[in-house]
């Protein structure tokens, strides 16, 4: 599959790019090339091959959720560059 100028251009537009016509003759080359080898996949064989959710191998060990208070109110503020209490101090924007 090729990528004409027309296309481009197009696609230039709606993404709000502006190229060089240089940089349009470049960029069909290289969109070409992508989607050959994105053709390419569909040749390999996955018959037999279950589906993966992602490339983890293994089962995920999960915790069990319980609730807590954090307790690090002092280490989360200490990191403020003001604070008052327990609360961070911001200077006023609206009026």
């Amino acid at each position: 599959m090729s990528f004409d100028i027309t296309t481009i251009t197009r696609v230039a537009k709606l993404a709000h790019i502006r190229l060089k016509p240089a940089e349009q003759e470049n960029l069909g080359r290289d969109i070409s090339n992508i989607l050959t080898w994105v053709n390419q996949l569909s040749e390999v064989d996955v018959e037999g091959v279950a589906p993966m959710t992602n490339a983890g191998v293994g089962q995920d060990r999960l915790r069990e959720d319980k609730v807590t208070d954090g307790n690090c109110v002092k280490d989360v503020l200490s990191n403020a560059p003001d604070a008052a209490g327990p609360y961070f101090t911001v200077p006023k924007v609206v009026e």
